[in-house]
């Protein structure tokens, strides 16, 4: 059996999804009439969501078409302010993170006897002390263990709240 270009066998049924009709260029009038076709009509911008071929923008909805002309500049949807606020809200979301992600991996290479000499374990622990000095001891327990995770994990929680929350609600103007 042979294949054509498009995958399919020659000798397959006609099938007008993978192979559509050519829809070419309109023709000219026939008959030697010379006439010229008719200038493009202007249609106004309308102020209902009709179709309007002067403002054609494609992905616009109501089937491509809009009665915005593509000029005017658009603000992001839930955000009156514009890009200045999404970055905002960017650095305070990912500054969170970062500082609940120190703070985490402290306790984790606490829980598993990190030699406390090594240089990298030496830097996330002075991190996540200047993290969390305002919390030290709050927790006071019997087992170090604990209190490690306690006094730890708990600025963690907070940065991570009070973070997305400011973010989530400059995202929002």
């Amino acid at each position: 059996m042979s294949y054509s270009n498009d995958g399919m066998p020659q000798n397959a049924p006609y099938d007008p999804s993978r192979n559509p009709p050519y829809r070419g260029a309109p023709h000219a009038p026939r008959g030697g009439d010379t006439a010229p076709l008719p200038a493009a009509r202007a249609y106004a911008p309308r102020n209902d969501n009709s179709p309007s071929p002067a403002h054609h923008e494609p992905g616009a909805p109501y089937g491509g078409f809009s009665n915005v002309p593509s000029h005017t500049p658009r603000i992001p949807a839930g955000n009156r302010r514009g890009v200045g606020a999404d970055r905002l809200a960017l650095i305070i979301h990912s500054l969170a993170d970062i500082a609940a992600v120190f703070l985490g991996l402290w306790i984790l290479l606490y829980l598993l006897d990190a030699n406390q000499a090594s240089v990298f374990v030496d830097f996330v622990h002075g991190m996540a002390d200047w993290l969390a000095g305002w919390s030290q001891d709050i927790f006071t327990m019997d087992t170090e263990a604990l209190r490690v995770f306690f006094n730890y994990a708990l600025p963690a929680v907070i940065y991570l709240a009070v973070g997305h929350g400011a973010a989530a609600w400059l995202r929002r103007l």
